[in-house]
């Protein structure tokens, strides 16, 4: 997560961590350091960010499973248009990475 924080705040940064350890950071091809806090700082967004990658993939796994029913020559059921709008939905106002853990995927009628 140190690399993804390092790209979130300077994207062109060439870097190199092992592991995941925040004093292994190799500076390579002339990248200007960054300070360790400004990567500290960044690290709760990335976190976010990637829970929430996370949650679209697995939503868009959902949607695809029923986007057969939205073809033009079927007819959906109110609970597979509720169930959809649902996962559309399911991104909304998740702001902390807390919020996000809470999520509960609509169940599949």
């Amino acid at each position: 997560m140190i690399i993804e924080a390092i790209l979130a705040i300077n994207p062109t940064a060439q870097v190199s961590v092992s592991g995941d350890d925040i004093n292994t950071i190799v500076w390579e091809n002339g990248t200007t350091p960054i300070p360790k806090q400004d990567i500290l700082d960044m690290l709760p967004q990335v976190e976010l960010d990637m829970a929430l990658e996370s949650l679209r993939t697995k939503r868009n796994a959902l949607l695809i499973e029923t986007d057969y029913l939205a073809l033009s020559d079927n007819t959906m059921t109110e609970e597979v248009k509720t169930y959809r709008q649902k996962l559309r939905d399911i991104t909304e106002g998740l702001t902390t990475l807390a919020k996000v853990k809470k999520v509960k995927l609509p169940t599949k009628p």
